[in-house]
């Protein structure tokens, strides 16, 4: 093995870079300006006006259906790509037409939510 492809592995490849970008985030930590401590550097700004913090939760109903929809039609897509010909392509225009009700039901679902 020669000592250029040792150097070319992925794994050696991503020490190296990770050790220059270490160097060149230590450089340019020293040259940048230090900031001071001030009243209001933490707080909320909107245009001068004073806003009272408040706790908002998140729900994740949204997430799921973003994920569902979009782990459907990957699945769907991956499916259709690998379908062999022959008869078989019978199969992924039945697929598309189930994952077409899937995503239709999922949609008119989601307005509930």
């Amino acid at each position: 093995m020669k000592p250029i492809d040792i150097l070319l592995s992925p794994l050696i490849s991503f020490v190296i870079f990770l050790l220059i970008y270490f160097v060149f985030y230590r450089i340019s930590a020293g040259l940048a300006p230090k900031g001071k401590a001030t009243a209001g550097k933490l707080t909320t700004y909107a245009c001068g006006e004073d806003i009272p913090g408040y706790k908002i939760q998140f729900g994740y109903r949204l997430f799921f259906f973003v994920a569902l929809f979009f782990t459907m039609m990957h699945v769907a897509a991956l499916v259709v790509a690998t379908v062999p010909k022959g008869p078989l392509v019978y199969f992924g225009i039945f697929y598309l037409g189930m994952i077409f009700l899937s995503i239709l039901a999922l949609i008119t679902r989601s307005q509930d939510v």
